[in-house]
C-alpha cells in the first residue's frame, strides 16, 4: 500500500501536490491542509443488476415517523422517514441539539430504541440538559465518541433505528491519518453513515458547524451526500427560531416551522402571524402588514421603514430581512412614477421578528411601508397589501392569494389592496378588496 502527501481545501475540497494561499476553485485564502492519502487496489465487483424500464418499476407509499413535534414534520414533508439522513445546521448556541434531544425524546416515549451521539459533550452535561427539559425515558440511550467504528458497533449493539450525530465535525475513522473536521473525514464518515441508513433503514440526524458566513462547515460534498439539509435560524436578542428546508428529497423545500426558546426547551409556535403581530404599534408612519407564504403556509409579518434627511453624499439603504439589491430598485420606482424626491433621504427598512422575506407579492407592502414613512402619514390599521410591482409601476398577479386573504381575516383585517388580475378568479372574498393595477392607483387612495 502506497501512502501520498497532497494540500486538500478545507472548505471546497480541491487537491493540490502542494500548497496554495489561494484556492483556484473556490477562492478561499488559507483553507490548505496536508493530509497524508492511502492509495490502495481496488477490483471492479462482479455485479447482476440490469437496467429496467421506468414502466415496471413499483411505486412504494413512503412510511413517516411522527416526532411529536408538528412544526419539526412540516418542514420534513410529513416526518421521518426510515433510512434517510437529515443534515440540520446552525449558528452556535441556536438550540441544535436541544431539537435533536427533544425529538429523540418523543420517539423514545413511543418505544422506539434512539441513540444521541456527542463528540463535543459528556454523558453527564447531556443528561443536565436532559433534566431541564424534563426527559427521563429508558429507550434514550446516550454515547460520548468520537470513533466512527465504536459508533458503528454501538449501534449494533443495541439495535438503535433513530440516531443523532452531535457533531459530524467532531467524528472521525482510523482508516484515516488526518485530523476530525478534514474533508477527508467528514467525507469518510459520511459516507459509512449514509450506507449504513439505507442498509438497515436507520434514520440518521446529523448535526453541522456552520461558518462565520452562515454555511454548513466542510465541503459542499456533504450538503450532496444527504437527503435533507434543514437550517436552523434565529435573530440574537429573540426567543424565536426557524428551521428552514434548503434541500428535501421527501418533501417540500418551502415550508418553515417556527419555534420558540424557552426555559424547558423548545417549544412550537402554531401561529406565527399572532406571534409577530403582537407587539405591532397603530398610529405609526412607516408601518404595513404584508400576508407573506412560506411554502404552504401563510403568514402575517409587519413591515416597517424610517425615512430620514440624509447629510451624506450617498445616503444609506439599510434593510433587515428583505434583498437590498431588491429595495433599491423599488425606491427607484417611487422616485420615477411617483415623483418622491428619496435621492437625499437615508432609508432603513425592517421585517419584524427576523423573517426573511424574498417573494415578489411584498412589494407593494415595501413601497407603502416607505412612502407612509416619507410622507409621514399613517396608513389604516385594518389594511393589508398584496402585488408585485413592476419596473414601469404596473401591479402584478400574485400566487395563492385565497390563503393570504383567508389568514387576515383570522387576525382581524377588512382590507385588502390585491392586483386586479387576481379578481377575476377569486369567488366569496373573506375581506373588503381595493383592485389596482398601477401603483399610483394605490397611492391616490392611501395618499390623497
Amino acid at each position: 500500500m502506497k501512502k501520498q502527501t497532497q494540500f486538500i481545501c478545507q472548505k471546497c475540497g480541491y487537491c493540490s501536490p502542494k500548497w496554495l494561499g489561494k484556492c483556484p476553485d473556490c477562492g478561499s485564502w488559507n483553507t490548505f491542509v496536508e493530509e497524508t492519502i492511502s492509495e490502495k487496489e481496488f477490483s471492479v465487483p462482479q455485479t447482476s443488476v440490469e437496467p429496467i424500464s421506468i414502466t415496471e418499476v413499483n411505486t412504494v407509499k413512503l412510511f413517516r415517523l411522527k416526532t411529536g413535534l408538528s412544526e419539526f414534520d412540516r418542514v420534513l414533508g410529513g416526518g421521518l422517514i426510515p433510512g434517510a439522513v437529515i443534515l440540520i445546521g446552525g449558528a452556535p448556541g441556536i438550540g441544535k441539539s436541544t431539537l435533536a434531544l427533544q425529538i429523540l425524546a418523543n420517539l423514545a416515549k413511543e418505544g422506539l430504541i434512539t441513540l444521541y451521539v456527542s463528540g463535543e459533550e459528556s454523558a453527564s452535561q447531556i443528561k443536565l440538559r436532559a433534566e431541564r427539559l424534563n426527559i427521563n425515558y429508558s429507550y434514550l440511550y446516550l454515547l460520548t465518541e468520537n470513533s466512527l467504528e465504536h459508533i458503528l458497533k454501538a449501534i449494533k449493539k443495541i439495535e438503535a433505528k433513530i440516531l443523532v450525530i452531535d457533531s459530524i465535525q467532531t467524528m472521525f475513522s482510523h482508516n484515516l491519518t488526518s485530523a476530525p473536521g478534514s474533508v477527508s473525514q467528514i467525507r469518510e464518515v459520511t459516507g459509512h453513515l449514509v450506507r449504513l441508513a439505507k442498509s438497515d433503514e436507520i434514520t440518521i440526524i446529523i448535526i453541522g458547524h456552520v461558518t462565520k458566513e452562515g454555511a454548513i462547515a466542510g465541503p459542499r460534498l456533504l450538503e450532496h451526500m444527504v437527503d435533507t439539509v434543514l437550517y436552523f435560524e434565529g435573530e440574537k436578542g429573540h426567543p424565536y427560531r426557524m428551521l428552514r428546508a434548503v434541500k428535501n428529497r421527501f418533501g417540500s423545500t418551502n415550508e418553515i416551522g417556527v419555534f420558540e426558546m424557552r426555559e424547558k426547551g423548545l417549544e412550537e409556535v402554531k401561529n406565527p402571524s399572532e406571534l409577530f403581530l403582537t407587539e405591532r404599534s397603530f398610529n405609526t408612519p412607516g408601518s404595513v402588514v404584508v400576508p407573506i407564504l412560506e411554502g404552504t403556509r401563510p403568514i402575517l409579518v409587519e413591515f416597517q421603514a424610517l425615512v430620514t434627511p440624509s447629510f451624506l453624499a450617498m445616503p444609506r439603504r439599510t434593510c433587515l430581512g428583505i434583498d437590498p439589491y431588491r429595495l433599491s430598485l423599488l425606491v427607484a420606482i417611487l422616485e420615477k412614477k411617483l415623483g418622491l424626491n428619496l435621492s437625499q433621504q437615508d432609508i432603513f427598512f425592517n421585517v419584524v421578528g427576523g423573517i426573511k422575506v424574498d417573494e415578489p407579492a411584498a412589494d407593494l407592502g415595501i413601497l407603502t411601508a416607505i412612502a407612509s414613512s416619507f410622507l409621514n402619514k399613517v396608513i389604516a390599521p385594518e389594511l393589508v397589501f398584496l402585488g408585485e410591482v413592476g419596473l414601469t409601476g404596473e401591479v402584478r398577479a400574485i400566487t395563492q392569494p385565497e390563503i393570504r386573504l383567508i389568514e387576515a381575516k383570522k387576525l382581524g383585517f377588512k382590507k385588502c389592496f390585491l392586483p386586479k388580475t387576481n379578481l377575476k378568479h377569486l369567488k366569496n372574498l373573506p375581506i373588503e378588496i381595493i383592485g389596482i393595477s398601477q401603483l399610483e392607483e394605490a397611492f391616490n387612495i392611501l395618499f390623497p
